[in-house]
């Protein structure tokens, strides 16, 4: 995705777009699908931007950055030992749940899944305590 800053050559209104690419943008002006938004001309065009330029990451940046793959760390580490420790129930939190609570179904380990906010809260006014944690996924790239 690219942004442009564009400007009507009729009205002088300047406004920003996106475009899947440099090329997009060239196909839909050739096609004369894009327009002016306050005076809707067709004669459009790419007003000079600034480049995105990268930061210097500073001292404290990098301290940041530091903490952020710790913490990610220990979430990592927590996570292998629910992994290993309880059961994965999927989707099927809340009635896994509920069925230990209520029918006292009885598992190996402690189960583990997922749940909206809105049933963890149900849980709890049932009086079933759950607990949320954070879930790191692993990253391909």
């Amino acid at each position: 995705m690219i942004k442009y800053s564009l400007n009507c050559k009729k009205c002088s209104h300047a406004f920003d777009s996106w475009f899947a690419s440099s090329k997009e943008f060239e196909k839909l002006k050739k096609l004369k699908l894009m327009n002016c938004p306050n005076c809707n001309s067709l004669v459009i065009q790419k007003s000079i931007m600034s480049p995105r330029v990268a930061f210097k990451i500073s001292k404290n940046n990098e301290n940041q950055s530091i903490k952020l793959k710790e913490v990610r760390s220990k979430i990592k580490e927590f996570q292998n030992y629910v992994e290993k420790n309880f059961e994965f129930v999927g989707e099927n939190f809340s009635y896994e749940a509920r069925s230990i609570y209520y029918e006292n179904k009885k598992f190996k380990k402690g189960i583990y899944g997922t749940a909206s906010k809105k049933d963890i809260k149900d849980l709890k006014d049932e009086g079933i305590e759950t607990v949320a944690i954070p879930w790191v996924k692993d990253r391909e790239n």
